[in-house]
């Protein structure tokens, strides 16, 4: 059984990250993982979506999976790079008729073999001008609510305000590897909140400090949305590689040598575990709102992760977060 009375680890909001699969096998194997990782009752589920629209299809036919097997909110990842405005217009509108009321607006990066600077981009230029098409096409496609009169069937009231949708952004407590500054780095997550985000999820990281150092500078900037951290448990050597080539966040000699060390892969996912297991019990103790676990298709690792944490509580249902105050789950 989890433990609830540790005072480290409260009842505290928690998500996963899942990316589409490639073949037959790996979809059936993915619906298997979000049963049960929706059985655990996590705030959202976001799914990746490759470069220039690669997996547009299979990125959206996972989010309506999810919407038609479970009460989980679905939160798609979107990004600005080789898109132009009718485009990535298009793509909102697609996704937000499919249901989805959430959304990851990411600004992308370049093709390999493009330099920065390059004409890349398309007609979107950075995620906080994604951010804005987002709640542009929303309040296009929806400008206001209808509701009955009591009395009158056939009569409607209209209210001009609008469902809210969720948009997240990405942040980097050890600074994007093209930016210049970690004073850069926090304007850039300024200008993102200007644009209308309401939630941030961080790039993977490795010790708890690097995270509660950038939440302090955070909000000492203004930044008022709650900014989730990401954790992933990384299991064997080849991911941590992988991890940091994608990252470019500076090896973690401690991990690297345990995974180094043990020989069987049992021993590696042990380690794994127990090392995200720690840097989640710290990020709760340092009040974070909530935890963001890479899942890498895999539910086993995260939810043993949760579960040393203490956060594993049966319930009765999975409920999905209320879309009229996308922050507030988070507060």
């Amino acid at each position: 059984m989890p433990n609830t009375s540790d005072p480290d680890c409260g009842n505290i909001p928690f998500s996963f990250e899942l990316y589409p699969p490639k073949s037959d096998a790996a979809t059936s194997a993915l619906h298997a993982t979000i049963e049960r990782l929706a059985a655990a009752g996590p705030e959202f589920i976001s799914v990746t979506y490759g470069a220039n629209g690669s997996s547009r299809r299979s990125s959206l036919d996972v989010l309506t999976h999810i919407l038609r097997t479970t009460t989980v909110d679905p939160l798609a990842h979107l990004t600005c790079v080789g898109s132009s405005n009718a485009e990535a217009s298009q793509l909102i509108r697609e996704f937000l008729d499919a249901g989805v009321r959430s959304f990851l607006a990411l600004r992308g990066d370049p093709p390999e073999g493009v330099r920065e600077g390059e004409a890349f981009l398309g007609d979107l230029g950075s995620a906080a001008e994604l951010v804005q098409l987002i709640h542009r096409v929303q309040a296009e496609r929806e400008p206001y609510r209808e509701s009955v009169i009591p009395g009158l069937p056939a009569a409607r009231s209209i209210k001009r305000d609008r469902k809210k949708v969720r948009i997240a952004v990405a942040a980097f407590p050890n600074g994007h590897p093209r930016s210049r500054s970690t004073a850069q780095d926090i304007d850039t997550l300024l200008a993102k909140q200007a644009a209308g985000a309401n939630l941030a999820i961080t790039q993977l990281f490795f010790h708890a400090d690097h995270y509660l150092s950038f939440i302090q500078r955070a909000r000492a900037a203004g930044v008022e949305f709650p900014i989730l951290p990401g954790i992933m448990p990384v299991t064997s050597p080849a991911r941590l590689r992988r991890i940091l080539e994608l990252s470019g966040e500076e090896l973690p000699s401690e991990l690297a040598i345990a995974l180094e060390v043990e020989p069987t892969k049992e021993g590696q996912r042990d380690i794994g575990i127990r090392q995200a297991t720690e840097l989640a019990r710290e990020l709760i103790a340092g009040g974070a709102p909530g935890l963001h676990l890479y899942a890498f298709n895999q539910h086993e690792t995260v939810l043993s992760v949760l579960d040393g944490c203490g956060l594993l509580v049966p319930a009765p249902s999975v409920s999905a977060p209320s879309a009229s105050d996308p922050a507030k789950e988070y507060s």
